[in-house]
């Protein structure tokens, strides 16, 4: 069916898969709304694009003001059109948009991409127009691109749609230095695509296919990746990201692109200060923005890497690198150098991330020597000037990549890479099919760099890319986390949105409790029970046995061993020792008292009533963690075991993982904290408990499973001597106000509602 013979009611099927990878990358008409003859100004930009780089569609100009722009005529409305285009590009004012999407509507457009900025980022007035925006295109089916998006590129058959500037030198279909490649770029920023461009014709690196998805109101980066699996020539991905908005849908790609090899990388900004001073928890605090994104990301098998030039030269090294769940720190990368001192600045920059790079066994020392390739003992395989002659640089090469001790082997060549270039990378060329084998170059040496890389080897041109990407490499795999679905952005996005509430300390036991959680010895005291202040002390302050005497029928039960914790019961606190909420130490004597003490405090400090007290037997152990769990409004939820207590925030020594996860990732997790080597019976202390931590964590992950759980955490988590277990000495979880209703939870305790907060008290 032609673009002429489509009808309205077809246009209201929305696009998806190839059908919408082929309206965005190889429309065959497409319609320039708001198209400009002022050459300052973006809207003229992408009719010269089109015309300049052989766009063999049909190319309609829509401006209600002209007639024509030079030779080309310029039609006054989408509905004067000959036919309807397969692909809208607006370049109209933000006010005119959505009524521009309606006409586009009306005449069957299928795809709207929309340049103007002013939605949802512009107060409640943008807020409003993207509504009416969505409303307008769901009403017609239309899917959209944008808002804020600088359009698409396809560098095959000269779709240069977009009104980036620096596309302006592209002519002919290449946009690459070497012509049309095979990688994919999909960017919410839509001057990262120009960017990413002109700096890789200087590196190298070409592209097929180039995409602003602006504000993702409709297409997402993930949706819009996944339309592109299809197509055989695509081989592999660099996505430039500033939110997680989409998560389902990018992890749905991820796990797509993984089954087909094709390998994703991905530059994300984020690390955000004010999102953590925001947060009301230790857990809110620890799980930022930036470590969800590295959590996520790892779960879904996408490489981050932390540096343009490692985006634009990190994807060929993924496909060399095995996949590992083990930490990224646990690669073993060799290094074989001609220069010391070039070697030195990876080994460097290896170091910054937490990864140490291993020097060969003393038998692989051996076989090195007996090749004619000698090197001492090191934690690097220097040559010296000896390397520089090829049957020494491909005899070291051949004993490191063949002796089994290497993920990863880093050749560094020195100057003789700018000045015999050919000579000097030949023996890493000869050797491009090997697996694990990457090159880094000290001199600038743009022939030896395009040598190398036209010969498929990962090769960098500087040691901050070539440490980011090695680093970042093991972290690609298939996805083997939770199945989020591709609508969780909206679903958990509605459930954080909304107002929730803190269950106290006893309540968050109770919900907990039915995971495995166990909390040490406890009773609910109200302060009012346990009688009036005593008329007199003792000499030494000590509250009279009158109190004692009171606390005893208060608490009706002769197993709560003292000393204990006296701490405020409420939920309406957050932090309570912050307040005075807290007494540690107290004796059977002086509960009464203390707890009287709490109440002042707390009505002092935080102008909160408490009348009731939880009293706990003080319990001894090894040392204090944190475990803890969040719904983020973007990935969904997620569990975090960190070092305890209440400067937990200050040593951000932590893990994080999306959940649930099992008690095997658990105990991956506790690998990744610095804190747990005092667990570990380091320096002859006895060893702690981990697996019951392992285990701990991973009963809280299952608070995945609940629709109402927003936020849960327990610190501190006591860890005591192996074999004794793991105790929560603190807990609190945050529910919603109004949790969904969820089919057949009736007689399933933890699918439940939780508890109020009176339900677990008594």
């Amino acid at each position: 069916m032609t673009g002429a013979e489509m009808t309205r009611d077809a246009a209201r099927v929305p696009l998806r898969g190839e059908a919408l990878a082929a309206a965005l990358f190889a429309p065959r008409a497409v319609a320039l709304v708001g198209a400009s003859a002022d050459p300052t100004k973006a809207s003229s930009r992408p009719l010269g694009y089109l015309r300049g780089s052989g766009y063999a569609g049909n190319v309609y100009p829509i401006n209600s003001g002209r007639r024509s722009i030079g030779a080309e005529p310029v039609y006054s409305s989408i509905e004067d059109l000959p036919e309807v285009p397969d692909h809208a590009f607006l370049m109209t004012p933000t006010a005119a948009t959505v009524g521009a999407v309606e006409q586009c509507g009306r005449r069957g457009v299928p795809l709207v991409t929309v340049l103007a900025g002013g939605f949802a980022e512009a107060g409640p007035a943008g807020a409003q127009r993207q509504r009416e925006l969505e409303q307008v295109a769901a009403r017609y089916g239309i899917r959209l691109l944008g808002p804020s998006s600088l359009g698409v590129v396809n560098t095959r058959n000269g779709l240069t749609l977009t009104a980036n500037a620096a596309f302006a030198d592209v002519t002919g279909a290449g946009a690459g230095a070497g012509g049309t490649g095979g990688i994919v770029v999909a960017s919410h920023s839509g001057s990262m695509i120009g960017a990413l461009l002109s700096r890789g014709r200087v590196a190298g690196t070409a592209f097929s296919h180039l995409v602003s998805v602006g504000g993702e109101v409709d297409l997402s980066i993930g949706e819009i990746c996944q339309a592109t699996l299809a197509d055989p020539a695509v081989t592999g991905y660099l996505l430039f990201l500033e939110n997680l908005r989409h998560a389902g849908e990018l992890r749905a790609f991820a796990a797509a692109a993984a089954k087909r090899g094709r390998p994703v990388l991905a530059y994300k900004l984020g690390r955000s200060a004010a999102a953590a001073e925001l947060a009301t928890s230790h857990t809110g605090v620890l799980a930022g923005e930036d470590d969800v994104a590295d959590a996520f990301l790892a779960d879904c098998g996408i490489a981050r890497v932390h540096t343009l030039d490692g985006l634009l030269e990190g994807l060929p090294l993924l496909g060399r690198v095995p996949a590992t769940p083990a930490p990224v720190a646990a690669a073993r990368v060799g290094v074989v150098t001609t220069t010391g001192g070039g070697a030195a600045m990876v080994v460097d920059q290896l170091g910054v991330r937490g990864v140490t790079v291993v020097g060969p066994s003393a038998a692989t020392l051996d076989a090195l020597a007996a090749a004619g390739a000698p090197a001492a003992p090191g934690a690097i395989v220097d040559l010296t000037l000896a390397g520089t002659r090829p049957e020494v640089m491909s005899a070291a090469l051949d004993t490191m990549l063949g002796c089994g001790e290497f993920d990863l082997v880093i050749a560094v060549v020195g100057s003789s890479a700018r000045f015999s270039p050919t000579f000097a990378v030949q023996p890493i060329i000869d050797r491009a099919d090997r697996p694990g084998l990457a090159a880094f170059l000290v001199p600038h040496a743009p022939e030896a760099l395009a040598s190398l890389r036209a010969a498929g080897v990962p090769a960098f041109g500087t040691p901050e890319s070539c440490a980011d990407t090695t680093y970042a490499a093991p972290d690609h795999s298939a996805s083997v986390g939770t199945d989020l679905g591709t609508d969780v952005g909206a679903d958990v996005g509605a459930a954080v949105g909304g107002v929730g509430r803190r269950l106290d300390e006893a309540a968050s036991y109770a919900l907990l409790a039915p995971l495995g959680v166990r909390a040490a010895e406890y009773r609910v005291l109200t302060i009012d029970e346990l009688g009036p202040p005593a008329a007199a002390t003792s000499a030494t302050g000590t509250a009279s046995t009158a109190d004692g005497a009171a606390v005893s029928a208060a608490t009706g039960s002769a197993d709560l061993r003292f000393p204990v914790a006296v701490k405020a019961l409420t939920g309406e606190l957050g932090h309570k020792s912050d307040v005075g909420g807290v007494r540690l130490r107290v004796d059977a004597a002086g509960l009464a008292a203390a707890a009287r003490d709490i109440r002042a405090a707390v009505a002092e400090h935080a102008e909160v009533d408490v009348t009731q007290v939880l009293v706990q037997t003080m319990e001894s152990g090894l040392g204090d963690m944190l475990v803890g769990y969040r719904v983020d409004p973007y990935v969904g939820p997620l569990v975090l075991v960190a070092a305890g207590g209440v400067l937990t925030e200050l040593y951000a020594d932590r893990a994080i993982r999306l959940a649930p996860v099992d008690e095997a990732t658990a105990a991956a997790m506790l690998d990744e904290v610095r804190a747990t080597t005092v667990l570990r019976g380091y320096r002859g202390a006895p060893p702690g408990d981990l697996p019951a931590l392992a285990a701990l964590i991973a009963a809280v992950s299952r608070l995945a499973e609940r629709s109402d759980v927003l936020e849960a955490e327990i610190n501190p988590v006591l860890v005591r001597a192996q074999g004794e277990g793991a105790l929560a000495l603190d807990a609190v979880v945050h529910l919603r106000a109004q949790p969904a209703a969820t089919p057949n939870t009736a007689d399933d305790p933890l699918a439940a509602d939780g508890p109020t907060d009176e339900e677990a008290r008594a």
